[in-house]
């Protein structure tokens, strides 16, 4: 290698989760969702003559769409290539006083890859021994805030006070809140939008709207913090928002039946599950999320990871410190779940 190596930027990469290319698999590492989108995103029909042309770089439909969902003004939406996309935005627009932001030791493992890449400085707060994230933690001079709600990968949730106090003790610097998995049973911070102009609250279309293949991803916020994504998006990339995913997000949005009963189906699921994998022994962290976070009272979580790996049965397990016995397991159809149970109790 010559000298030009040591002016390149190099970063630990985010590792997403497994996607295996095989068939007759039961997949429960990635969170997605079960059950297909909308019939009406299905049956939609997009012009493909008309991907000729570059989409509405505001995506106009969409966040039109969006907007009326959650009774905001247009001018309070940001949309985005998924949530990974508005989060790096995010991170890009909002955190370069130079001072740490702060997020969980134990979340969403995105963030401190986006910190490294863009040389933000950071602070990890541990996770008390409950697993929940400790707001008193959140108080002191820093240089922004960021946490899911409910979190990843333990899936527990705090309610929107719980988010009020965070946001209150941080009136000079942006608190985002990844509301990735609110759908599920978590209580969402977007009244406090009302109170807090300092508050971003980013949400997605990949987990309770079955569209993860679609990528499309989107925040809330007052007028000013959303201009300012604008003018970054606008710098870095005008047309995140393909046309498909502006046509097939604004059917998604608008189908709030289907959404609301595909999303009851997953959580009655979690419910069952839960309960009959804590009778095989196993200890299930309160969850408010698509998947539940795990471990067995006698045999260790990787060795549990490997023999279903070998059963064509993919959940997640993650090699760090505190949770390396723990496993994320997604919440799929009731039959995924069944026999995924069956073979939990074969193997113990």
């Amino acid at each position: 290698m010559g000298n030009w190596e040591a002016n390149i930027r190099k970063v630990v990469p985010y590792v997403p989760g497994e996607q295996p290319k095989e068939q007759d698999i039961i997949k429960l590492n990635t969170n997605e969702n079960p059950y297909p989108p909308a019939p009406e995103v299905l049956n939609k029909q997009v012009e493909l003559e008309n991907l000729r042309l570059y989409p509405d770089p505001a995506a106009t439909k969409l966040v039109d769409a969006i907007a009326e969902y959650h009774g905001v003004d247009k001018n309070q939406v940001f949309v985005g290539v998924g949530s990974d996309d508005v989060l790096a935005m995010s991170f890009m627009t909002f955190f370069n006083s130079g001072k740490p932001i702060f997020f969980p030791d134990i979340t969403y493992s995105f963030y401190d890859v986006w910190a490294d890449m863009l040389r933000i400085p950071y602070e990890t707060k541990p996770l008390d021994a409950d697993f929940r994230i400790k707001a008193s933690d959140y108080y002191g001079e820093n240089g922004g805030v960021v946490f899911p709600n409910p979190n990843a990968p333990t899936g527990i949730a705090e309610p929107v006070e719980f988010v009020r106090d965070i946001v209150s003790h941080n009136p000079d610097v942006i608190v985002i809140v990844d509301e990735a998995y609110v759908d599920f049973g978590g209580q969402t911070a977007l009244p406090l939008l009302k109170e807090f102009d300092n508050l971003l609250v980013v949400r997605t279309f990949s987990k309770s709207r079955s569209m993860a293949g679609l990528r499309i991803g989107y925040a809330l916020g007052n007028e000013k913090l959303i201009g300012y994504l604008n003018d970054v998006k606008y710098s870095y990339n005008s047309y995140t928002m393909d046309l498909t995913s502006i046509e097939l997000g604004t059917c998604s949005i608008k189908a709030d039946d289907y959404f609301k009963e595909m999303v009851k189906k997953v959580v009655d699921t979690r419910t069952w599950f839960v309960k009959e994998i804590e009778a095989l022994g196993f200890t299930v962290l309160p969850s408010s999320a698509n998947f539940v976070f795990a471990t067995h009272k006698t045999i260790p979580a990787k060795e549990i990871f490997e023999n279903a790996r070998e059963h064509k049965i993919f959940v997640r397990y993650f090699d760090k410190p505190r949770i390396d016995n723990y496993l994320r397991i997604s919440i799929g159809t009731d039959k995924e779940m069944q026999l995924f149970v069956a073979f939990l109790k074969t193997l113990l």
